[in-house]
């Protein structure tokens, strides 16, 4: 199945964001629930800090300076407070998290990035336990090229970016069996806290209750 738009595939600004988009529209597809407080949370203080300065904006025009000056600087004030919260919040909180989404007691987190004149696609995907919450949290790195699963004029094609993704995560890997393929990963993994052996006994547990199928690799 292919998206019905086309991007220029030298722009890796474009390349990441179709991808990301396709992400949750995905994982939502095998019932994660997706989780939204980060964009919650982002979308308050950016609205809040607009709403301050909007309010000052108006009331100083409509009333005139020495009406409103004795709220100007507590306004100023709190306006930069929250930018500056909205700025670490962004870059320290969410650290390029594009998806937070729940499945059956386990919470998955996943964050990418790409790097400068480099068509990779770079994934960091958190695996936590919600059901033991004693349980270390699980992260593997993952990078593909971005040919994987784009045509050379730009067409995005969807069942090589799920195979890829369902056979990298193991939770995805459960959730969507029929999209695990022979070649665990298909790309660079580096695991922390998970070993090569942990995602071959996935593929070899889901293989022996007979939903696996062999994907047909796209090169690009």
């Amino acid at each position: 199945m292919s998206s019905p738009g086309k991007i220029a595939v030298y722009n890796l600004s474009d390349l990441k964001n179709t991808t990301d988009d396709a992400l949750p529209n995905y994982l939502n597809s095998l019932k994660f629930r997706q989780l939204h407080y980060l964009t919650d949370v982002r979308l308050a203080l950016g609205y809040a800090a607009v709403i301050i300065g909007g309010a000052l904006f108006y009331f100083d025009w409509t009333l005139g300076w020495d009406a409103t000056k004795a709220y100007t600087l507590p306004a100023v004030i709190a306006y930069f407070l929250l930018n500056g919260a909205f700025s670490y919040w962004l870059w320290f909180v969410e650290k390029g998290v594009i998806y937070v989404g729940e499945k059956q007691g386990t919470k998955l987190s996943i964050s990418t990035r790409t790097e400068k004149h480099d068509p990779t696609y770079h994934l960091t995907a958190t695996i936590t336990s919600t059901a033991s919450p004693s349980t270390p949290p699980r992260t593997l790195s993952l990078s593909v090229p971005f040919s994987r699963f784009y045509t050379s004029d730009g067409q995005f094609v969807a069942q090589p970016f799920q195979q890829w993704l369902a056979s990298s995560v193991p939770v995805v890997g459960q959730a969507d069996p029929n999209n695990v393929t022979e070649e665990i990963g298909r790309g660079n993994v580096t695991e922390a806290n998970v070993g090569p052996s942990e995602l071959k006994d996935v593929l070899n547990a889901l293989k022996s209750g007979g939903g696996v199928k062999g994907g047909t690799r796209r090169r690009g």
